[in-house]
């Protein structure tokens, strides 16, 4: 397709020539209704003019007879520029004027009529002129015409006419040079665009959306669409985090799975030891599902899917829920499991996914908090539930070895365990998971220091998250 083509074949363009056209029509109409309303004045003030003659003369005639009309009309017929003038008997003989060659019957009938004359002052080969006369019959049967010229009210309707065509046509040119401007503009930055776009589809996901800074609606749109690309390249970066991750850090446990096996095979003698490895065994399956089930968890609430399970519920009742589930193991283990609840705390969002974020950060805070040998009260860890202004707050706090403040940013990523961790089962999913689900909440989670210890704060919007309307 040529260049000219496409640009012809632009919405702009269309736009351009409907506006245009729909704007021609009307400057056609409005310039006709114009020249016929100039006309028609025109046509009012000759009507006016012999009217008002008409009137005059026949004051003549009723004052002085036909010689006081005869004399009358001979002294205005000699007037430069004079109207048109003629007197006749009732047999339609001329007794004075400057009128001639007027068509058959134009005196017969009383009353206003266009017709076709020439002047007394004009020789034979003169061309034919147009005048809108008025016939007035006098008493005695004497005949009066007056009447005007139309030729000057012609060249006025002509004018404007003229006038007119040349404004449509200049209108035309303009709109159709400014449209093509407008279109060019507008197809310029259309094309930027698609290159952009197919740079994006070749892989380029760091491409963004030319903007103009003009604000109009393509910048509008430009905005709002690198957005989404940038949701889409962060949304394809955790893709590919995810995956190194998968591939490096379940590469381990399948390894162990698998040596477990073989060994197993190769050394065991007895259904003791084969009962022994085939328990090894599931036990590292388990924790393998457990943490494809924390993955699914995890990318369930990044994409935004478990929006359509949100419900209204009280946050007070997950802590307290959340509490009595784990007491036991806290209590096993010589740790003190807290619960404290301010009243109600209602909250719009997926109980599930926030009952499974509040219990990773209890299970972390049972798993690093260390129970000291000496005498003394046992480690406390405290879970809140607390209304604050328009957010709910649910807090996990513990006695542990805390991280580091340059830490806290990295541990919210998948499968990231600090060096003190290592020791620990677990497969640094679950601070992770409870980030994603503070982000679909539209809340946050924040790291802060216990002192000593971790406190851990989600975040959430009462209302649940603000939901981005069309």
């Amino acid at each position: 397709m040529t260049a000219l083509g496409k640009l012809f074949r632009t919405t702009t363009f269309k736009l351009t020539l409907v506006y245009l056209t729909v704007f021609a029509l009307f400057a056609a109409f409005l310039l006709g209704y114009f020249a016929l309303n100039t006309r028609r004045l025109i046509t009012e003030q000759i009507t006016d003019t012999v009217n008002a003659e008409i009137t005059g003369l026949s004051e003549q005639y009723r004052q002085g007879g036909i010689r006081r009309l005869v004399a009358a009309v001979d002294a205005r017929a000699r007037r430069p520029g004079s109207s048109l003038y003629l007197v006749t008997t009732f047999a339609g003989e001329s007794l004075s004027g400057n009128v001639t060659a007027l068509p058959p019957g134009t005196l017969d009938t009383a009353g206003w009529t266009e017709v076709v004359y020439r002047r007394l002052d004009e020789g034979e080969d003169a061309g034919e002129h147009h005048a809108l006369v008025r016939v007035f019959q006098l008493p005695g049967g004497f005949r009066l015409l007056v009447g005007r010229d139309l030729d000057e009210r012609e060249r006025l309707y002509h004018i404007v006419l003229g006038a007119g065509r040349w404004s449509v046509i200049i209108v035309v040119v303009l709109g159709l040079a400014g449209g093509l401007f407008v279109t060019r503009r507008v197809l310029r930055r259309v094309d930027a665009m698609t290159e952009t776009t197919r740079s994006i589809m070749a892989g380029d996901l760091g491409e963004r959306l030319p903007i103009a800074g003009s604000g109009d609606e393509i910048d509008r749109l430009a905005e709002n669409l690198n957005v989404m690309l940038e949701r889409i390249e962060a949304l394809m970066n955790g893709l590919k985090e995810v995956s190194d991750n998968i591939a490096h850090d379940l590469k381990t446990p399948l390894t162990r799975l698998r040596n477990r096996t073989e060994q197993a095979l190769r050394n065991a003698k007895t259904e003791a030891e084969y009962r022994a490895a085939l328990d090894a065994t599931i036990e590292e399956s388990d924790g393998l599902i457990r943490t494809f089930n924390a993955l699914l968890l995890i990318a369930r609430a990044e994409s935004g899917q478990a929006r359509n399970d949100m419900s209204e519920f009280d946050a007070a009742e997950v802590a307290h829920d959340v509490g009595e589930l784990y007491e036991p193991l806290a209590e096993e283990k010589g740790l003190a499991l807290k619960v404290e609840v301010e009243g109600p705390a209602l909250l719009k969002g997926n109980r599930e996914l926030i009952s499974q974020a509040v219990a990773n950060l209890v299970d972390n805070a049972i798993k690093y908090t260390a129970v000291e040998k000496t005498a003394g009260a046992a480690p406390e860890i405290l879970v809140r539930a607390a209304v604050e202004g328009d957010r709910v707050l649910l807090t996990v706090a513990d006695r542990g070895p805390g991280i580091p403040e340059a830490d806290r940013t990295r541990v919210l990523e998948r499968f990231v365990r600090l060096e003190q961790s290592r020791s620990q089962p677990g497969s640094g999913l679950g601070l992770s998971l409870a980030s994603a689900v503070a982000r679909l909440h539209g809340g946050e989670l924040t790291l802060s220091d216990n002192e000593p210890g971790l406190k851990c704060v989600i975040a959430l919007p009462r209302g649940g998250p603000v939901q981005s309307g069309g």
